[in-house]
């Protein structure tokens, strides 16, 4: 029996946090049942591979090491199971250096020569290479891990490229074309080709005119419109995968509205990665809140607009210039991630792509060992339990207690996130309806008003919780706790199961200091999760 059934006209469900004496936080979460306010990607859950070669250093520290597409190790056991455990993961290949690339496919003129380290050229590194041998292994590591692919091409192919300038000329697209043609001849999937990398608005290292990106991103749609004839469904086209700039992106949107699939972005809204103040910024609801303009300035932008387009977190490592070690690798940054998918989603955000899934000092995954890091078990526990459907969720009382609530995925109720953001206060939180009566199993009522239920049968009134903490409570630490036990890979490199605890529906959920918990609530059944 769910709660449909007695709900009947009620559409809200609140969270009530019991007061105890200078221990807890006295507020409330309210969860709108009614509607859902957004819908993610059912593989919301993205990561991104970059180019940068070892010599990347930042700060005096170099910690890509061999972690470029061009030299990964692709036969790693621990690599592979960590992305087959998604099934699928989306990832993105791309960053700074891919509109550097050049492509050796058999139509190519130019030398395939790889990325050399050169101060005096832009973003300190000349020219670089994809050779079509490595492009197979890439490939052929993608369909047995079971990922799908998004591919960012060089954008600057062709042009006048002045540093720290603006970029002049048309897109050369000869090189991506054939690319794209060998790809397909290769029979490899690819779920999106993205146009560029940071060259919108004021850009980063050079920039490309909006109304010039609008001609090339309609070059591009014909190019995958005429290779993939017959071939359905067709590759995304995706762009501009920079940093918002309000005018630039309403001008590119208001003239792309046929040709652009997904209007990507990127996010590094902690500043640099040398900041010494990261874990403050981190821990800070104001810091977390700037973010919000900007998501709900690129959700109305695409309401208003009329495109067809859907938007996309592109790339976002927090941090930028390869993240801080120790922070952006560590437990403590799963506050500012989860934050982050929680934020995204609710503002219609189909996609989210966390720089790296391996590489700089913010991947999912170690980047000498591949084992992984806090990160990628927040990222995982994401993508079992957040399913499609997001529901309104506001909290009052304290601005250190972060929520977000989505209906359940692939099972029957709705799965809630709780952020903690003290250090000191423990949150004891019911589930509550109307604000008043906690949530019991139901008994039959035609009314509106919701009655007190009793207790439940054993096995039919649980719920399910996944508690992470930091070990040794240390937010520096790269090894997180689910449920007070230490998640690792064993010996042949296997992901560990992510197991909940089996808790009482009628207990008080706990949220220790520094914590996060995700909740799945089987039995809590809205109209918006019908």
């Amino acid at each position: 029996m769910g709660c449909a059934r007695w709900l009947v006209g009620l559409c809200f469900l609140s969270l009530n946090v019991i007061s105890v004496y200078g221990s807890v936080v006295e507020g409330s979460v309210f969860i709108n049942g009614k509607t859902a306010i957004g819908r993610i990607d059912d593989d919301f859950i993205c990561g991104t591979m970059d180019w940068w070669p070892p010599e990347k250093c930042d700060y005096g520290t170099c910690s890509w090491g061999n972690t470029s597409m061009l030299n990964l190790d692709l036969n790693n056991n621990i690599f592979l199971n960590a992305v087959k455990a998604f099934s699928p993961l989306k990832i993105r290949l791309g960053g700074t250096l891919q509109d550097k690339v050049i492509y050796a496919t058999e139509d190519s003129k130019q030398a395939c020569v790889q990325f050399g380290k050169n101060t005096s050229e832009m973003f300190g590194f000349t020219q670089g290479c994809l050779p079509m041998q490595r492009w197979d292994e890439l490939n052929e590591f993608f369909k047995k891990a079971g990922a799908k692919i998004i591919f960012g091409l060089n954008a600057l192919a062709g042009r006048s490229v002045h540093p720290d300038g603006p970029s002049e000329g048309v897109w050369d697209s000869t090189n991506a074309e054939s690319l794209i043609s060998y790809t397909v001849k290769k029979n490899y999937t690819i779920h999106g080709w993205e146009l560029g990398n940071e060259l919108c608005g004021s850009g980063v290292g050079t920039r490309v005119a909006a109304a010039q990106y609008v001609i090339d991103t309609m070059v591009l749609q014909n190019i995958v419109q005429k290779i993939y004839t017959g071939v359905e469904p067709k590759p995304l086209i995706i762009a501009p995968g920079g940093f918002y700039d309000e005018n630039w992106f309403k001008e590119y949107v208001d003239k792309t509205k046929n040709s652009l699939d997904v209007l990507s972005r990127h996010i590094y809204n902690l500043g640099p990665g040398v900041d010494e103040h990261l874990v403050e910024k981190i821990l800070d609801p104001s810091v977390l809140d700037n973010e919000v303009s900007k998501f709900s300035s690129v959700e109305n932008l695409i309401k208003n607009s009329g495109t067809s387009a859907v938007a996309w977190v592109g790339e976002a490592g927090g941090a930028y210039n390869s993240g801080h070690n120790l922070v952006t690798n560590a437990f403590v940054f799963s506050f500012w991630y989860l934050d982050q998918l929680g934020m995204a989603s609710v503002h219609d955000t189909k996609t989210y792509c966390r720089q790296t899934l391996i590489g700089g000092n913010y991947g999912l995954l170690n980047s000498a060992t591949f084992v992984p890091n806090p990160d990628y078990y927040s990222a995982l526990l994401w993508h079992k339990l957040m399913g499609r459907n997001v529901l309104s969720s506001n909290f009052s009382g304290t601005k250190k207690i972060r929520t977000y609530a989505h209906c359940a995925k692939q099972s029957k109720g709705i799965t809630l996130l709780l952020i903690n953001l003290d250090n000191s206060t423990t949150v004891h939180a019911n589930v509550m309806l109307n604000k008043t009566s906690v949530l019991r199993y139901q008994r039959k009522s035609q009314s509106t008003e919701i009655v007190e239920l009793p207790q439940a049968a054993a096995g039919g009134n649980s719920r399910e919780e996944y508690h992470l903490t930091a070990k040794d409570g240390d937010l520096h630490s790269q090894t997180m706790l689910l449920n007070g036990k230490i998640l690792s890979v064993n010996s042949q490199g296997d992901i560990p199961p992510l197991l909940p605890s089996i808790v009482n529906s009628r207990e008080a959920i706990v949220v220790d200091p520094l914590s996060i918990v995700f909740v799945h609530m089987p039995d809590v059944i809205l109209p918006a999760c019908s």
